[in-house]
């Protein structure tokens, strides 16, 4: 082995990696990016195994009071047709699922937090769990909230929580977001520390490839995961969106292929990091790339959320241009991932709700 091959091995197996450390596994491309691949697919190997769990995705609503700067459903966009699923179809999806053997669901949507919305999401968990035998592990990525209503909602029966800090660097995190007082870093990291103390199963993740951001600032948020102990990961490449304030920046972005390439190694490099968590293999990277999220399972993803939302809604609920899958029925689309993810050499958790061992171990 080369000096190059012999560095990357010890990265592997290396118990504090560095600011350093990370920032150099990013920067590898061509065969020593090879090299980080095989350390990280042994480590998912070892660690979590070739088990891909499945988390229908149901897209439950595109309101939002939020107005970020990257966002195709941010409340500033005009031209959006918006819409929130009834009772019944979110209950068809989450039986399509259960039915399905899926084991878990993620109820996504943009951000509101009236009284009567909150009781709403309480009201349908619930229903969703009576409909499944309690067998249905649910996950909400539904934004910042009070501490009062997460814990109504992990009373009615949530499991999970998704909340990306989209950037873990409060001065870029500025650069994304209005400055009114109603986007601050610092109700982000309340909201999550919050999930924390609820014993929620906590999960963030950031855009990869955005204007003005650095491979330091991607090195920073690999050891941000670190430090907060997260028990799982949804991180992607920034995929501009024509309407929003942030696509006049356009010029500042790498190529799709450079974005798709810092993806990987992010990849990669949370799996060495971060041994027993899980990660997804977001949509995003399909975008980029038609085998993208097969390639992120092979190096260390173990989660992928099908997309259950009934498709007359799909195609409003586009956070970034170019979103793959916006017109296949939920039959069809479970179909071609079971064949994409066994190519990869893994199988399929089907009925498991699939938990990170990283959490029973925190707990």
């Amino acid at each position: 082995m080369n000096n190059q091959t012999n560095q990357i091995a010890f990265l592997g197996i290396k118990e504090d990696l560095t600011l350093s450390d990370l920032r150099y596994m990013l920067s590898l491309r061509g065969e020593d990016q090879s090299e980080l691949f095989k350390i990280s697919s042994s480590v998912k190997e070892k660690f979590v195994g070739n088990i891909v769990y499945f988390r229908g995705l149901i897209e439950y609503s595109n309101r939002c009071h939020k107005n970020c700067f990257y966002c195709g459903v941010r409340s500033g966009m005009r031209a959006v047709n918006r819409y929130q699923m009834t009772d019944e179809e979110v209950i068809e999806a989450a039986l399509f699922a259960f039915d399905h053997n899926y084991g878990s669901i993620v109820i996504q949507a943009g951000e509101r937090d009236s009284k009567l919305y909150t009781q709403r999401i309480s009201q349908l968990i619930s229903k969703i769990h009576q409909k499944t035998n309690n067998q249905m592990h649910i996950t909400l990525s539904l934004g910042e909230q009070s501490p009062d209503t997460y814990r109504a909602w992990k009373e009615s029966g949530a499991h999970r929580y998704l909340l990306r800090i989209e950037s873990s660097s409060e001065e870029l995190y500025k650069k994304l977001h209005p400055q009114d007082g109603k986007h601050l870093y610092s109700a982000r990291m309340n909201s999550i520390n919050a999930l924390k103390k609820l014993d929620y199963q906590v999960g963030t993740g950031v855009m990869i490839g955005l204007p003005f951001q650095t491979i330091d600032h991607l090195a920073g948020d690999l050891l941000f995961f670190k430090q907060l102990d997260i028990d799982m990961n949804g991180m992607g490449p920034y995929i501009e969106h024509e309407g929003t304030p942030l696509f006049k920046y356009r010029d500042l972005l790498a190529s799709r292929e450079e974005r798709f390439n810092l993806t990987l190694n992010m990849v990669a490099s949370l799996r060495i990091l971060m041994k027993d968590v899980n990660i997804a293999a977001t949509t995003a990277m399909q975008t980029l790339d038609p085998q993208g999220r097969e390639k992120a399972i092979k190096i260390g993803a173990n989660v992928i959320m099908p997309n259950i939302t009934p498709v007359k809604y799909r195609k409003d609920y586009l956070l970034y241009q170019d979103k793959p899958c916006i017109d296949e029925e939920a039959a069809e689309c479970l179909g071609c991932l079971e064949r994409r993810i066994r190519s990869t050499g893994n199988e399929i958790g089907y009925g498991e709700w699939g938990d990170p061992m990283h959490y029973r171990r925190r707990r």
